[in-house]
């Protein structure tokens, strides 16, 4: 009997293991709160995370460990049958180690970087590895880290080597007969934890987001759980029967002229007031150019003042969203009208959806020109502009400028660069500038000698949004390079018949409280919420507009300034027409959720199951009843859901 019950050495050394890597998890679940918790969280705000997340940690150490205790049923592939054997399996678990390492450290990357886990996205960047690469290089301590990988992967080899050595001598001179059975209840135990709630659904990724807070729900989840169940929604979908069926409502919502064809194409004719001068159009697309972290909010560290001056003088939006996060998805819902409504793969990298028609090859008689500091190749940008007929593309390689970080040339010589080009311009141009400096690495050059760098505490930084006095300092010199780039363009014969056309590529998460309602912060609208100005002093009449609008409506917009028919294929809409009624901004996110931006409310529904959530985006809003509100939802619902499955259609079905 007590043989029977004798624990085999290989289940003592897969208890070791199970161990060291549970306790491994968890110490970095509990880095990852300390380091990037938001503003207030203590450790009693997050227990239900810790919960979930040691169920999530518990099924991925038992993947781990479960392949040494299922084959250990035969003797003869025990680690403790022979020295090859030891060898083999050491070899097993060092291989595993350093993957789960790397991912851990990747994922500490990740939310230093955007606030999120490391999910199927990633895949983006590794696409393009030697621009990502150099990015890390030139961002993080890429030696130190890869000297800690190194240290702590001779550590696990010398824990995995001194457990199995420990659990030799416990049973030094013990002859136990090999007995299957408990390798069998060991078997099952670990697929019980790998199964990992006793219920009738296993545990799922989707599960993390009941929490209904973005952090506590990526908290709980652990980079592997997360990557890997985000790999399958990497590919892009559409439903044509759904799309057909939300046409009624998207059609309403467009205010398209044909109700019953299945077709979101229209001309749109010159309205009253068009200029008639054909002006040239510059259109900035601005790096990581977050709204909240502007003088245009009310920041009181005052990092834009002299866009804020622009603003005053041109027709400025400041509740402008971005469909989704990262510079990639930004160019392509400017470019095309369409949000990049896919989860995990940006539409740039997809070949099915590279090819869309644009209103840009509607500006007849206009030369058209693209300017970037750096490589076009990165996310195939280069892949989207071909969209653009007759596009002249000028990039790090053209210019004379020297390159100075990962991004390429400097905004200020990007700038620059652009104006000797369509200063000699003899017809009208399009021209978009896509500025990259306000990104990791933080580079303030030492050739902008002029350009003042201010220190504040990092108590005011936190406060007002700023993750460090380097992103801080950077948000500045952005304001800098659009200064410098309008006066020189206010000498330039061009200026006066030009319309300049400034929007973010995308925002950054962080702390907003100090600035918007705590939607902006809680529900990441900060991740999407960017500026939009339009700024031509002898042409537009100054406007500071309030409504909820979309970066998709750009080129319907700048086509709407002009005396000009069009074609307008998308759901981009002319913000400037009086007749324009619903003001709306469609957001999707990389945590399976859609939202529905409204002048009053957000609304969120999440993709993986049924949950959903109105919350105020404006201060001292009127209450409404119980019913009111659930009518109102309802109707949002019906309404992002008809977007949704519009946006995917259209993504695969606007092509050239």
């Amino acid at each position: 009997m007590l043989n029977f019950i004798k624990i085999p050495k290989t289940i003592r050394w897969a208890i070791n293991l199970f161990v060291i890597l549970l306790l491994f998890f968890s110490i970095f679940r509990m880095i990852t709160f300390f380091a990037f918790r938001p503003s207030g969280f203590s450790i009693g705000d997050v227990w239900p995370s810790l919960a979930m997340g040691l169920q999530f940690d518990l099924k991925w150490v038992s993947i781990i460990v479960l392949p040494v205790v299922l084959l250990s049923i035969y003797a003869k592939f025990s680690p403790f049958y022979s020295d090859t054997n030891r060898r083999l399996w050491t070899m097993y678990f060092a291989i595993v180690f350093f993957i789960i390492f790397f991912f851990f450290i990747a994922d500490l990357v990740s939310f230093s970087y955007n606030r999120t886990r490391l999910d199927a996205g990633a895949m983006n960047f590794v696409e393009d590895p030697g621009i990502s690469l150099n990015m890390i290089w030139q961002t993080y301590p890429l030696v130190w880290i890869v000297l800690g990988l190194i240290v702590a992967i001779l550590l696990f080899r010398w824990l995995l080597n001194k457990s199995h050595w420990q659990v030799m001598n416990i049973n030094d001179g013990k002859a136990n007969a090999h007995r299957k059975i408990p390798f069998i209840v060991s078997s099952v135990i670990l697929i019980i934890f790998i199964y990992g709630k006793m219920d009738a659904k296993p545990l799922r990724w989707k599960d993390s987001f009941a929490l209904k807070d973005s952090f506590k729900s990526y908290l709980a989840l652990n980079p592997l759980q997360n990557f890997f169940s985000t790999m399958r929604l990497r590919e892009p979908v559409f439903n044509e029967s759904e799309a057909r069926k939300a046409f009624p409502q998207m059609a309403a919502f467009l205010q398209l002229p044909q109700k019953s064809q299945f077709s979101f194409s229209r001309t749109i004719e010159p309205r009253s007031g068009a200029l008639e001068s054909k002006p040239n159009i510059i259109l900035v697309m601005c790096e990581s150019f977050s709204m909240y972290k502007s003088t245009m909010s009310g920041n009181p560290l005052n990092t834009t003042p002299y866009f804020d001056s622009l603003s005053k003088q041109g027709i400025f939006f400041e509740r402008c969203f971005s469909p989704h996060f990262s510079t990639a998805r930004g160019l392509f819902a400017i470019i095309t009208g369409i949000p990049d409504v896919q989860l995990f793969k940006f539409s740039t990298r997809n070949p099915a959806a590279i090819n869309q028609k644009t209103i840009i090859n509607e500006f007849d008689g206009y030369s058209k020109h693209y300017f970037l500091g750096g490589d076009p190749e990165f996310n195939n940008y280069e892949g989207l502009l071909t969209n653009i007929n007759d596009l002249q593309v000028h990039t790090e390689k053209d210019f004379k400028s020297p390159k100075v970080n990962v991004w390429g040339i400097s905004d200020k010589a990007l700038f620059a660069e652009a104006n000797e080009v369509l200063k000699k311009e003899k017809h009208p141009f399009f021209a978009i500038i896509q500025t990259s400096d306000n990104h990791r690495p933080y580079t303030i050059f030492e050739t902008d000698k002029n350009f003042e760098q201010k220190f504040v505490s990092n108590e005011e930084l936190i406060k007002y949004g700023f993750g460090s006095i380097e992103e801080y300092n950077t948000f500045r010199y952005s304001d800098y390079c659009f200064r410098n780039f309008i006066e020189t363009a206010k000498k330039e014969s061009y200026f006066q018949n030009t319309i300049f056309v400034f929007i973010g590529d995308h925002g950054v998460a962080g702390n907003a409280t100090a600035v918007y309602p705590p939607a902006w912060t809680n529900q990441r609208l900060s991740d999407e919420h960017v500026p939009l100005l339009f700024y031509a002093p002898a042409l537009l009449t100054p406007r500071w507009r309030k409504e909820v609008v979309s970066q998709i409506d750009v080129l319907p917009t700048i086509a709407g300034l002009l005396q000009m028919s069009y074609t307008n294929n998308t759901l981009g809409r002319d913000l400037l027409d009086p007749k324009k009624k619903t003001d709306a901004a469609f957001i999707t996110n990389t945590a399976g959720k859609i939202c529905v931006v409204t002048n009053d409310y957000n609304y969120i529904k999440s993709l993986e199951f049924v949950d959903e959530e109105l919350v105020p985006v404006k201060y001292d809003l009127a209450e409404y009843s119980s019913r009111q509100t659930d009518s109102m939802q309802n109707k949002m619902s019906v309404f992002a859901d008809a977007y949704f499955q519009t946006a995917r259609y259209l993504l695969m079905n606007n092509k050239q």
